[in-house]
């Protein structure tokens, strides 16, 4: 296993950026990065998990609920829990939006699945009034500086009516010697093996997170050190 110094994960890394952020990256290699979230997602980030016990509870057969993913990358994430909701006979009605047009471009090569795709911010959302039952990111907090995060707070807040989900990576010695190993073969071909060691780099800890958000908001740890930041709307 590769291991990372003990020194070298003690703090965030919070001035290096992820290659696949850099707007003249290889578009090839971005490409098949986008490809592979579907399979590092489903091993690692616990959607289905999250389903079953954060969103499913909240879903009806008749009434439709609404659902924003903010910063869809690859899309995967919407894109499964709009079938598993449909498997559930569950209604649910997704919309996901990335402010990067490339990310648009890749969901739209992709087959329908319900999910309705934008090239928007949560700010943009925020200043149309749009509202949504839930909300939710995958490996977004992580990447905001600490006044990009205190402005997706906010515009979570205003855009969801009953819960927000926010789930993210836990910055540990042991995942990241795991994903060191067990994503070198796609070190050459595409940036999922370097940006996902940063993003483990720049992720929180648990207190860490807990110390920076507003009142309302909590923490909590899932298994593979996931760090789950939820906080529930005035409407139940």
């Amino acid at each position: 296993m590769v291991a990372m110094p003990r020194a070298a994960l003690a703090r965030r890394d919070t001035e290096s950026q992820e290659f696949m952020d850099a707007p003249g990256c290889d578009p090839d290699r971005l490409e098949r990065t986008y490809q592979q979230f579907s399979t590092i997602n489903r091993l690692v980030s616990g959607w289905r998990r999250i389903y079953r016990q954060w969103i499913r509870p909240r879903l009806d057969a008749e009434r439709p609920t609404t659902l924003l993913d903010i910063g869809f990358g690859g899309g995967d994430i919407p894109r499964a829990l709009a079938g598993w909701a449909a498997r559930d006979r569950l209604v649910l009605r997704t919309t996901a939006i990335d402010p990067d047009e490339r990310a648009l471009r890749h969901v739209r090569g992709l087959p329908p699945a319900g999910v309705r795709f934008e090239q928007a911010s949560s700010a943009d959302l925020v200043a149309r009034g749009e509202r949504y039952d839930l909300v939710i990111s995958n490996h977004l907090l992580h990447h905001l500086d600490p006044a990009g995060l205190a402005a997706l707070l906010t515009d979570s807040q205003a855009l969801a009516r009953r819960l927000v989900v926010h789930n993210d990576l836990a910055r540990a010695r042991g995942g990241y010697g795991l994903y060191a190993v067990a994503t070198l073969p796609f070190a050459r071909r595409s940036f999922i093996h370097q940006d996902g060691l940063l993003s483990i780099r720049r992720s929180y800890r648990r207190p860490e997170l807990q110390a920076v958000v507003p009142p309302g908001w909590q923490v909590r740890s899932m298994f593979p050190q996931r760090l789950l930041l939820t906080h529930e709307g005035a409407h139940r």
